[in-house]
């Protein structure tokens, strides 16, 4: 077996492996969390509405952490997801202490508000306009959203998982992790079969003395002991 079949061979048992760590392939994966986005149309009496539609896939509506995590978001949305112009996020405004805060209980430790004055924080959500990749400030609330954005941790809850899923997933990853362990010793008996077919053999030694030289040495030794 080549060398770059049994690369392979191991590489896809870590890609299977990394799959794994999200509930399905409509999920992607990044920095540490899953993300997918819900292309349903939702009727919205409150912003529970939208956050429910996450919860029920085991997730909660997205929080974005980092200038990276905010650039993944906006060019999924738009080369794979095809989502709306201003996407709903998991924040809220606590006017117990006047400033913004994850539903999913992380801490604010980025944003990327757009310049707003006079804006009246009370029923306030933030949005990302994926347009610029900025976030705006809006009213929550809406009579309707096309689609939400969902986000779970690494490692996923598995209770949200079907049992044949993570059968399926299980017996996957054993099969791949088999086959790379079977490439292995492929491999290593092509490469002892190589090693043995370049042995040379030496060939039996010679003695000293030509066939001719043996027998007269021999004919003396009969006439020497005749002698005796």
């Amino acid at each position: 077996m080549p060398h770059a079949a049994l690369s392979s061979l191991v590489l896809l048992s870590l890609t299977v492996a990394v799959v794994a760590d999200c509930p399905s392939s409509i999920w992607v994966q990044f920095q540490g969390s899953c993300y997918t986005f819900l292309q349903v149309t939702i009727n919205v009496e409150s912003i529970e509405d939208i956050r429910n539609q996450c919860i029920d896939h085991g997730a909660d509506m997205v929080s974005i952490h980092n200038e990276e995590e905010n650039a993944f978001i906006l060019d999924t949305l738009q080369k794979r997801w095809k989502g709306p112009d201003d996407l709903l996020l998991g924040m809220f405004y606590d006017t117990d202490d006047a400033s913004f805060k994850w539903f999913d209980h992380s801490n604010m430790t980025f944003d990327k508000w757009a310049d707003q004055d006079g804006e009246d924080l009370v029923d306030t959500c933030g949005f990302l306009y994926t347009k610029t990749g900025e976030w705006r400030k809006g009213n929550c609330e809406l009579s309707s959203v096309v689609g939400t954005l969902c986000k779970s941790a690494i490692p996923y809850d598995k209770k949200y998982l079907s049992d044949n899923h993570i059968l399926i997933s299980t017996l996957v990853i054993a099969s791949t992790v088999t086959l790379a362990g079977l490439g292995a010793v492929i491999w290593f008996l092509y490469r002892r079969s190589a090693r043995a077919g370049f042995t040379s053999f030496s060939p039996a030694p010679q003695s000293p003395y030509s066939d001719g030289c043996a027998l007269v040495v021999a004919d003396d030794d009969e006439y020497a002991v005749q002698l005796d």
